[in-house]
């Protein structure tokens, strides 16, 4: 199967919201496809839960505020805060998807490479004399 873009109707039950903005979620879905398209490109099916995560974040808390007090009002941000993103974790599940991001060994060895011994071989085993220098 070929990956298909979450809907705006999609996102509002994903969020669990019984109106959402059309047309801001539509913008928010572009951007999250278009960001997870920057891990892994085609998007693989079953990215449709990462693109409804990232564009969920920001569309539920577009400021990313971390803590807030309502009286006398105090509201605290993280530092680069606000925007899509995605987590490690998000860049992991797309990775995995796609069928990456696994442990694998290559072989450098040639197909058409020979096990015999390429040095030649002596059959009388060691010669008589060794080199000067050896102390024999």
């Amino acid at each position: 199967m070929v990956f298909v873009p979450p809907t705006a109707e999609q996102l509002g039950l994903y969020l669990g919201l019984d109106e959402i903005q059309g047309d801001r979620a539509d913008l928010l879905l572009s951007s999250a496809v278009a960001l997870c398209g920057t891990v892994v490109k085609p998007l693989p099916e079953g990215a449709e839960a990462v693109v409804l995560s990232v564009a969920g974040r920001a569309y539920v808390n577009p400021q990313q505020v971390s803590y807030e007090t309502i009286g006398p009002m105090s509201v605290q941000r993280p530092q680069g805060s606000g925007g899509l993103y995605l987590t490690k974790s998000d860049k992991s599940a797309l990775k995995s998807l796609a069928g990456r991001g696994g442990a694998f060994t290559v072989d450098p060895t040639p197909t058409t490479a020979d096990p015999s011994p390429t040095w030649p071989i002596d059959d009388a085993g060691f010669a008589d004399e060794f080199e000067p220098g050896w102390g024999y």
